[in-house]
């Protein structure tokens, strides 16, 4: 018999007072008997919509099937046919507006927790499993994915697993992409991408870091090299502002550099060589998942208050519910129906710190209404004029975007760009150069870690078959 509990079964979270001054993961996985159960709340539709809500195509009934049983290594099996990232995915994927978002069951209820089971079979499988992946048979021919991100580590394990010789290039130290600088240690470990990455490696995937392309080599230099394909997976790392008196005082920081700072170069460690610290106000500008990211680690790092300054309302926070949910419960402020128009600062000639441009002592924000929907669908944010206000705070973080890496299109000739400044490239990842594919946030801007895998394994299975049609040099 099915379990028709309308809800699903709880995630078990750390307190959310102690867990406000730690780093350490918020929520703890499901037990055996939690997932079992879960799990039997799935009706194994014959027409799965969930598999449809999938980026990558995990066969979720399937998988689901296997943990109602107890076989949680078949069902880590069936999941990674599709997904390179089990563990990372059930952990930040946006799951209630992909697969769980057509799960039946949440007509009435709740639907199946289908991202906790994904993270519980994957952690069940990386705490027991002894098993080493059998390296591929090498086809012969080698490959070169650019990023170390979610869409490029897709498509470097989906080619390796084709029998290709595939080597990542990483501009950073460490591998991971978004993955180690943008996602903090308490939402995603980073023993956890760690340990997703080493698997790669197993299979014989070379990960050179400190390579900048663009910089340190070309892509006319890894073709000369023997690559006889390029994908490129360089993402979203260029940070937006809003152009407003202000953004250059000390204190105003992009998210992307706050939150790099903390998850790749662990500043909130005592004896960091660059470390960070809020003792006063932050505002947080932006509603997103990095919004969210960055105003918990901002309180982590022990700020007194931390305000997201938001101009629409909490109906249209496009960060994930759970985040909003663990933010509000971790004392997270939040100020909506506002904009920011102006960041005030102050000058002290004698601190040697920034005497040029200042420092931050608040930011003026004009209170909003929602109009007309806009082309997103959702309804227009419109400035009440005289409502203007001041919050008094010591930083600012803006989180309301990235746009996709310069480097290599301003370096790359030939390669095509879309208005919005990202590389051009079709719904299979091809570009205007052949041989040269790409995906994830380097042509869409800042998106989802699912959709970029997606990207990434599109595009593998692009260079496959181009390259099946290639006679080998």
């Amino acid at each position: 018999m099915p379990n028709l509990s309308l809800k699903k079964n709880p995630m078990p979270t750390r307190d959310p007072i102690e867990r406000g001054k730690s780093f350490l993961e918020v929520t703890l996985g499901y037990t055996k008997e939690a997932a079992i159960d879960e799990a039997d709340r799935c009706l194994g539709c014959k027409k799965p919509l969930c598999v449809e809500g999938c980026p990558v195509g995990i066969s979720i009934p399937s998988f689901i099937q296997k943990v109602k049983v107890g076989e949680f290594e078949e069902a880590y099996r069936i999941i990674t046919v599709a997904s390179s990232l089990p563990a990372v995915c059930g952990r930040v994927c946006p799951q209630e507006s992909q697969c769980e978002g057509k799960c039946v069951r949440g007509i009435k209820g709740e639907p199946v927790a289908i991202g906790r089971l994904e993270r519980f079979v994957a952690d069940f499988h990386n705490e027991t499993s002894k098993e080493k992946p059998q390296k591929p048979v090498s086809n012969g021919r080698k490959v070169a994915v650019i990023g170390s991100g979610p869409a490029g580590l897709t498509c470097a394990g989906d080619l390796a697993k084709r029998g290709y010789a595939v080597t990542i290039f990483e501009a950073l130290h460490a591998a991971g992409g978004v993955l180690v600088y943008g996602i903090p240690e308490f939402r995603l470990p980073k023993a956890i991408v760690q340990k997703e990455i080493d698997g790669l490696k197993k299979l014989g995937v070379e990960i050179r870091l400190n390579t900048v392309i663009g910089k340190t080599l070309s892509i006319e230099d890894l073709k000369s090299e023997g690559y006889e394909a390029v994908f490129i997976g360089s993402g979203a790392g260029l940070p937006n502002f809003m152009g407003i008196e202000g953004e250059n005082l000390c204190g105003v920081s992009s998210a992307n550099e706050f939150l790099t700072r903390i998850n790749l170069m662990k500043a909130y460690q005592e004896g960091s060589a660059t470390p960070v610290f809020h003792a006063g106000k932050v505002v947080v500008v932006g509603g997103g998942n990095v919004a969210m990211d960055a105003a918990r680690s901002a309180l982590r790092l022990g700020a007194e208050k931390v305000t997201i300054v938001y101009r629409r309302s909490l109906a249209e926070l496009p960060a994930r519910k759970e985040e909003v949910e663990h933010a509000m419960e971790e004392g997270i402020e939040f100020s909506l129906l506002c904009n920011p128009i102006k960041i005030e600062g102050y000058y002290n000639p004698d601190d040697r710190r920034d005497p040029k441009n200042g420092f931050v002592k608040g930011i003026t924000c004009i209170r909003m209404e929602l109009g007309e929907p806009d082309a997103s669908g959702r309804r227009r944010p419109v400035e009440i004029p005289g409502s203007e206000f001041f919050l008094p705070c010591d930083a600012v973080i803006m989180a309301i975007g990235t746009s996709p890496n310069p480097l290599i299109k301003s370096t790359t000739e030939g390669l095509e760009v879309t208005r919005r400044g990202g590389i051009a490239a079709d719904e299979n990842g091809r570009t205007s150069l052949p041989f040269v594919y790409a995906g994830g946030d380097a042509v869409t801007g800042a998106a989802t870690v699912i959709l970029a895998m997606g990207a990434g394994k599109t595009a593998a299975a692009s260079m496959d078959a181009d390259l099946a049609n290639r006679t080998k040099n």
